[in-house]
This record gives C-alpha cells, structure tokens and sequence, in this order.
C-alpha cells in the first residue's frame, strides 16, 4: 500500500513539474492587447503541422526549463500556424487563409497571408517583435535552447540596437556566453 502511495506522488509530482514546464501561448491579437497595458516584446513560433523540425522545436527547445522561464518572464509567446485559418489583425490590415482546407490539417495547406505579410519562407521560424508590434526579425529553422537563447537575449537586452554591420553580429556571437541547459 505505500509503495502505492509513492507511485501516486511520484506521478502528480511529475504531472506538476510538466505542467509547469509550459510556455504561455497566446494568440497575436492577444499579445498585441496585452503590449498597450503591459509592454514587452512578442516571440511568434511559426510553424505548420506537417513540420519534423518544428515538433522538434516545439519538444526539444519550448519544453526546456530555461527557455520556459526565460519567454514567460520577458516575452509574449505567441504560437502561429503558418497554414492555419484563424483570421488576425495586424498592422491595420485583416489577415486570414483563403485557400485553407479543413481536410489537409496534416500535410500542406493554403498559406496564411500573415506568414507571407511577415516574409516567412521557411518552416520553423521565430518571429521576434518590439513592444510597440513592429517585426524586429525573423530567424529560420529549428533552433536548440542554448541557440534560441542568444537571440531571447539580443532582443530582450535591446543589444541589436547597436549592431550595423554583419561583423557586429558575429561579434556578438563570439562573446556569448550560454547560459541555458541544453
């Protein structure tokens, strides 16, 4: 009976402990509502159903406890379909999917006008924005935690404000040190 017992703990610790290992996602719309009240920069995972790599960001790098802690605490996340049908509001214009087809949920589908609006051409890719909504950038591909740092990092800390050139960058790049677990 208490071998029982410790089971049960053991499995609520660790549902709890999952549970708290979540990123917030919230809609764009939400995020730039809540920028008016709350300033901060937006995060947007954009990614479609179909995409290997994007589960793989999804799993190996929004599941780490670092980065977790790192976005809930200085960013609105957003989560975006790239082929989804969800209509949004952004920089004053309406955005939804015309071509979208409820029978391809799994494989590709119509191109959502915001994902074309912002410029996304590859799956995954994490859009980050200012605190007033305006694209900072977008970074391509699937990105490991100590990866996504960096860049959490360069525009949470306002250090892309002073990089003008490539080689700025790649200074920076060279000087950063990770903090997070891989």
């Amino acid at each position: 009976m208490k071998k029982l017992g410790y089971i049960v703990l053991l499995a609520l610790l660790t549902s709890v402990s999952s549970i708290a290992q979540e990123i917030n996602w919230i809609s764009l719309d939400e995020a730039l509502q809540l920028q008016k009240k709350n300033p901060k920069k937006i995060m947007m995972d954009v990614y479609t159903n179909w995409c290997g790599p994007c589960k793989m960001l999804d799993k190996n790098t929004f599941h780490n406890s670092d980065v977790v802690k790192y976005v809930n605490e200085n960013y609105y996340a957003v989560k975006f379909n790239a082929e989804g049908n969800e209509t949004v509001n952004y920089d004053g214009k309406t955005f939804s999917n015309k071509n979208y087809d409820p029978a391809l949920t799994n494989r590709r589908n119509g191109v959502h006008e915001l994902t074309l609006y912002l410029q996304v051409s590859a799956y995954p890719t994490v859009v980050f924005f200012d605190e007033e909504g305006k694209i900072l950038a977008p970074i391509r591909g699937y990105q490991k935690p100590q990866q996504l740092e960096l860049y959490l990092k360069l525009f949470h800390n306002n250090d892309h404000v002073n990089m003008n050139s490539q080689e700025d960058f790649n200074e920076y790049y060279n000087a950063f040190t990770p903090e997070f677990k891989g």
